[in-house]
């Protein structure tokens, strides 16, 4: 099986194939179609659910594997509280009971409040779902999907699919986050050994 068959290609036709692939994983299609009916602001499904369906579809490995949870950013400024995005993640909690994967709900409208006090470092007001998914540590997890309008799968990717279908993993230095993107490496690298990481 030739696993970087999809490596190098124009990205239409990556986008293609990505989609293709998360829609058809019976993890992901079920997550996106219970997140479209919860009816959050400007939502995404981001990250590791995503590419690591699309590295188990083309190294044959079956669905969810390696995969710990689900991502879901949303983003809504109406509230910053704590306490109106606990009372989104525990409505979300009940929403996505049943489900293969528990399902992390963050809105990153509040993201810049707390990330200092975790992460030691200032990061920028965010001003979409869309917008904080371009600062991952790493490159190759800045994707996300959602449903647009129409019932189409939407495509957010500000870094392209290559370094995903070329099973690398791409430092991004927009902030200081040598650690995380080192330890998401190392981790992937345990369950995909296929993957190359790129040093900081």
């Amino acid at each position: 099986m030739n696993h970087l068959r999809y490596s190098g290609l124009p990205f239409e036709e990556q986008r293609a194939v990505f989609l293709d692939i998360v829609s058809a994983d019976p993890m992901v299609s079920e997550t996106l179609s219970r997140v479209r009916t919860l009816d959050l602001p400007d939502w995404l499904v981001v990250s590791g659910a995503l590419y690591n369906s699309v590295w188990n579809h083309l190294t044959g490995r079956p669905s969810g594997y390696g995969i710990k949870d689900v991502d879901l950013f949303y983003f809504d400024e109406s509230d910053l509280s704590y306490e109106a995005e606990d009372l989104v993640i525990r409505r979300a909690a009940r929403h996505f009971e049943g489900l293969k994967l528990p399902v992390e709900v963050r809105n990153q409208a509040r993201v810049h409040l707390w990330y200092p006090s975790k992460f030691g470092q200032e990061c920028p007001r965010y001003m979409s779902a869309s917008e904080s998914v371009s600062y991952f540590a790493s490159k190759t997890h800045a994707v996300g999907v959602r449903y647009d309008a129409e019932g189409r799968l939407d495509l957010v990717a500000p870094f392209g699919l290559d370094d995903i279908f070329s099973f690398r993993i791409t430092p991004n230095r927009v902030l200081d986050n040598q650690r995380t993107h080192e330890l998401k490496g190392r981790r992937a690298q345990e369950c995909w050994p296929e993957i190359t990481v790129v040093p900081w």
